[in-house]
C-alpha cells in the first residue's frame, strides 16, 4: 500500500532543489509545486501524529488502517496499539541541529513527570542515521589525547572553560579522567555568554591570520560556519571536545542514550524510537536545559571512527543495520544494474519502504519510483521486477528489531 506523507519545512533544513526531501517529494507526486527559497528539512513516514502518514489509495490515515488491521503489525501488536513503535524519516541539514542528547526510559518518564510541557511524552528517543550524501556530525567525547592537544593550542577554549579545571585536566591520572572531563564541560557550557562571544571572537580573529595547514588542523571552516549560523554560542567550542565525522554514503551512526551529537549538514536516511524528547545545549535557538544535559550526557571518551554503526549483511543485495534496542531496525536494499528481480525479506513487524533510487514494477503491474513510499505488513513479501537495469536501485525499509 503505497502512503502519502509529511514534509516538515524547519528553517534547518536545505533550500528548495537543493534538498534531497525536496526532490524525493517532487519525484513522487508530480502536482508538487517545489519553492526554491524555502526549507525542506523532514520527510516523515509512520504514525506520529505530528506528521501522520496517509493511505494514498484509499485517503485514510496509517494509524486507522492498523486499527481495523491489527494483524499487520505482527509481533508488536499488543504494545504498539494503532501506533508504529518508530518513526522513518529522510533529513535534509543546511545548518546544524543542536548539541542534544536523548534520555533513557527511566529518565524520560521523569523528566514528563517533572516538565511535561518540555518533555512532552515518556519515551526514549533512540536513533539512527544512515547517510545519503556526504554527511557531517558530531558525535561523543573525542579520545582525551586529542582534547588535550586542543587545549593546548587554543587558549581561547582555555579561557572559555576557565583555567583551574583545564590544568587538572591536562596532568590528572586515568582514574580521574572521566570526572574531570566533566567538570571541564560542565564549566564550559555554564559560563556566561558574554565570556564564550569574547572568546569565539578572538579565536576566530587569531585562525583568520593563520597559515592553511594550521587552519585545517584546527577546523577553522567548520568553526566559520558554525558560528556564521549561531554567533557566540557556546556549541561553537564543541567541535573541540566532540568527534567530527564526515560519513559517506552507506555509513550510519547509532544514537542511544545520553549519547552527545550534533548534525552538521547532508541528507540521511533516519529511524527513531516515536518520542519528541531532546535535551538540548548549544547550536540552537531554542530552549537549552545545560543543567540536564550536564548531569547525563556519557563522558566516555572514543576515537570517531568507532562512533560508525556497522551493518550486517542479509543476502547479496540486503544489508541490516540492528541497534540493541527493539524499537526499529533498518535495511538498505542495493540492487546492482543488471539484476531484473529482487524479492523483499519478510519482517516481523509491520514495515516501511522508501525508494531512494530507481524504479521498480509490483506483480500487479503497479510502478513505483524514486520517493515511493510502501507500507508493508508483517510476514509479507513483495516481489520487484527493476525496469531500469543499467542503474542501481536503492530503497530503505524501517521495521521493528524483533529476532
Amino acid at each position: 500500500m503505497e502512503l502519502e506523507c509529511s514534509v516538515q519545512n524547519y528553517a534547518w533544513g536545505k533550500l528548495g532543489s537543493g534538498s534531497v526531501v525536496a526532490q524525493l517529494l517532487k519525484s513522487s507526486t508530480p502536482e508538487f509545486v517545489l519553492e526554491d527559497d524555502k526549507p525542506y528539512a523532514e520527510f516523515w513516514m509512520g504514525t506520529h501524529p505530528n506528521g501522520p502518514s496517509i493511505l494514498k489509495q484509499e485517503q485514510i490515515p496509517l494509524s486507522k488502517f492498523i486499527e481495523e488491521n491489527k494483524t499487520t503489525l505482527g509481533a508488536v501488536a499488543k504494545e504498539c496499539g494503532p501506533n508504529l513503535p518508530y518513526l522513518f524519516k529522510v533529513l535534509s541539514v543546511r545548518k546544524a541541529l543542536s548539541i542534544q542528547v536523548h534520555p533513557n526510559k527511566e529518565q524520560a518518564e521523569r523528566l514528563h513527570q517533572e516538565q511535561p510541557e518540555i518533555y512532552k511524552d515518556p519515551n526514549h528517543k533512540p536513533e539512527i542515521a544512515i547517510a545519503l550524501t556526504t554527511f557531517e556530525a558530531l558525535c561523543g567525547f573525542r579520545p582525551i589525547p586529542e582534547i588535550r592537544n586542543f587545549l593546548k593550542y587554543l587558549p581561547e577554549l582555555r579561557a572559555a572553560i576557565g583555567e583551574n579545571e583545564v590544568s587538572h585536566f591536562l596532568c590528572c591520572d586515568e582514574e580521574e579522567m572521566e570526572n574531570s572531563l566533566r567538570k571541564c564541560f560542565s564549566s564550559l557550557m555554564s559560563q556566561g555568554p558574554d565570556l564564550i562571544a569574547q572568546q569565539l571572537r578572538k579565536l576566530l580573529e587569531r585562525l583568520s591570520n593563520l597559515d592553511q595547514a594550521t587552519r585545517n588542523l584546527l577546523n577553522a571552516k567548520l568553526l566559520e560556519r558554525l558560528h556564521l549560523d549561531y554567533p557566540g554560542d557556546v556549541g561553537c567550542f564543541g567541535i573541540y571536545l566532540f568527534n567530527y565525522l564526515i560519513l559517506q554514503p552507506g555509513e550510519a551512526l547509532y544514537l542511544g542514550a545520553n549519547e552527545l551529537h550534533a548534525y552538521l549538514f547532508g541528507d540521511c536516511v533516519e529511524c527513531m524510537a516515536c518520542s519528541d524528547n531532546v535535551v538540548r545545549a548549544g547550536l540552537t535557538p531554542k530552549f537549552k536545559d545545560v543543567g540536564t544535559l550536564i548531569k547525563m550526557v556519557s563522558y566516555a571518551s572514543k576515537p570517531a571512527a568507532d562512533q560508525k554503526f556497522q551493518a550486517l549483511r542479509e543476502n547479496e543485495c540486503t544489508e541490516v543495520f540492528l541497534p540493541p534496542i527493539q524499537d526499529f531496525a533498518v535495511a538498505r536494499i542495493t540492487i546492482p544494474p543488471g539484476r531484473s528481480t529482487f524479492n523483499t525479506i519478510p519482517r516481523k513487524s509491520a514495515s516501511i519502504l522508501i525508494i531512494i533510487n530507481g524504479e521498480v514494477q509490483l506483480l500487479d503491474s503497479r510502478i513505483f519510483g524514486r520517493g515511493s513510499v510502501l507500507f508493508i505488513p508483517a510476514n509479507e513479501t513483495i516481489n520487484f521486477k527493476v525496469l531500469h537495469e543499467k542503474v542501481s536501485t536503492v530503497m530503505f525499509q524501517a521495521f521493528a528489531n524483533i529476532p
